[in-house]
């Protein structure tokens, strides 16, 4: 009997891991291409979606309202993934808010490394034609501003789940919830990071042949 359990811990019990891994790791590799050529940041100088990993968000006129979005977000997205290269936040916000941006962006700063929280300053027009570039299911409301953060990848396109458990397609995040931050953005945020590491790699190997 001992030998029979031993035989099942060594040989048994490692393949059934391998397995289990092995599955994870293929549905680790699934991010959705919800919406492709999302219009790119034309009135920006400085910042652009184009090659980088981009977490966009619309704060509109309401900068001071959506505070408690960024601080969720700064906590449970951007402090945990900010270092990786090419990895940015964009949030859009209405031309007269400089004054809410400021005193926002250095509440940011006591609690991380704010430098790739991007701020963009935009018109009314302008926020609600990027917004509609999206193609979603999901409405700015009178400030142009929404909860929900999206996923632009390095080719401007809006990546997401086209089978949520509980949304159908998932086109964004609700920031206002750390539940949806913790259980789900975490994990996606994940996966399109590891899809570009992977495919660096495969450049590097294929470079040094």
């Amino acid at each position: 009997m001992k030998k029979t359990f031993v035989l099942v811990v060594l040989f048994v019990l490692p393949i059934v891991a391998y397995l289990f891994f092995a599955s994870g790791v293929t549905n680790f590799g699934k991010l959705s291409q919800l919406t492709k050529n999302v219009a790119e940041l034309e009135f920006s100088d400085s910042t652009k979606f184009k090659d980088k990993i981009t977490v966009l968000g619309f704060l509109g006129a309401d900068v001071e309202g959506r505070k408690g979005n960024a601080f969720n977000l700064n906590q449970k997205i951007y402090k945990r993934f900010y270092e990786f290269t090419d990895f940015q936040f964009v949030m859009m916000v209405s031309n007269n808010t400089i004054e809410e941006v400021n005193a926002l962006k250095k509440e940011l700063a006591t609690l991380a490394d704010n430098d790739k929280w991007k701020f963009v300053y935009a018109s009314d027009e302008e926020i609600k034609q990027l917004f509609s570039s999206l193609k979603t299911d999901i409405e700015l409301d009178k400030n142009n501003s929404t909860p929900y953060v999206f996923i632009i990848d390095k080719d401007l396109t809006l990546r997401g789940r086209s089978d949520d458990e509980d949304d159908g397609t998932k086109y964004g995040f609700n920031s206002t919830l750390v539940s949806d931050l913790n259980n789900k953005m975490v994990d996606d945020v994940k996966i399109i990071l590891a899809e570009y590491r992977l495919a660096l790699k495969k450049n590097n190997a294929e470079r040094s042949k």
